[in-house]
């Protein structure tokens, strides 16, 4: 799958201004954001782009910044190169270790995740992925049957695998996501995973006692009816990717509409992370 990215240089931005644009370019189908050194790097897949609305897009927050961008094609092999390059090994509370296929094993520490990251989202460095791997650490879900939406490379459904989930349903929209979760799953050696590629309308009739969802606030929104049809009484959702206000009310409202309670969240930077559960 062909990626665009969209290189964004600002004159002068707040954090909370440069915040409410990232969320708005998630809007509009870019997935992958990095710092760069005057603004930062957005990435989209091209059948997903369209230019004009980025323009629009920019037009209506020009009152509060001033902006400009260039776009360039991201072949495979470059994207492949850029990850080799700025993947390090990342350690979650001191007990998880995550690390890409090059680079040395560390058995010192009582879970470790190998991952290919490839194109897909998802190698712990985000903070939205770290408090969601920190919920997951924290929780009970021995011998639970869990869904993972929005899996991109499957790391949240393979910690859980490592920490002795039953089953693990992994979905993602994107094909590579999809290939990418069954490769590192296999680097893993988790063979109770199953991954299927395509939105809530994929979801199997099966109850699940914990869900995980790292998308963005306006997808959750949507899927949340779903997933309440899914899981178990007294289960679990672990959200991510949104922001503090307005996201996390709306989410709590849309889930309370559904039997779903919030119980509390977390913060990482300006990114949430939430956990809830169905009473």
């Amino acid at each position: 799958m062909q990626y665009i990215k969209a290189i964004f240089k600002f004159e002068s931005i707040e954090d909370y201004q440069q915040d409410l644009l990232i969320s708005d370019l998630a809007d509009l189908g870019f997935d992958t954001f990095e710092d760069n050194e005057n603004g930062f790097t957005a990435f989209v897949i091209k059948d997903n782009f369209n230019e004009q609305e980025l323009k629009d897009l920019l037009l209506n927050h020009a009152d509060d910044f001033q902006s400009n961008y260039t776009l360039e094609d991201v072949a495979d092999e470059n994207w492949n190169a850029e990850w080799e390059k700025n993947f390090s090994p990342l350690v979650i509370d001191d007990v998880c270790y995550v690390r890409a296929t090059f680079h040395e094993p560390q058995p010192s520490y009582r879970y470790e995740i190998v991952i290919d990251p490839k194109m897909a989202f998802g190698t712990g460095h985000h903070q939205t992925t770290t408090m969601v791997m920190q919920y997951i650490l924290a929780a009970d879900v021995k011998n639970k049957e869990i869904l993972d939406m929005g899996c991109g490379t499957g790391i949240l459904a393979i910690l859980a695998a490592k920490l002795g989930a039953k089953t693990l349903m992994a979905i993602d929209y994107d094909d590579i996501c999809f290939e990418s979760t069954l490769e590192n799953a296999a680097l893993n050696n988790v063979t109770n995973l199953s991954a299927l590629c395509g939105s809530k309308e994929v979801i199997p009739e099966q109850q699940y006692d914990i869900i995980l969802a790292n998308i963005n606030r306006n997808i959750l929104l949507d899927q949340i009816g779903r997933y309440a049809e899914v899981l178990k009484p007294e289960g679990k959702i672990f959200f991510s990717g949104f922001y503090l206000d307005p996201d996390l009310g709306m989410i709590t409202e849309e889930c309370a509409r559904h039997g779903i309670n919030y119980v509390d969240h977390k913060q990482n930077g300006d990114w949430i992370a939430a956990q809830f559960e169905k009473r």
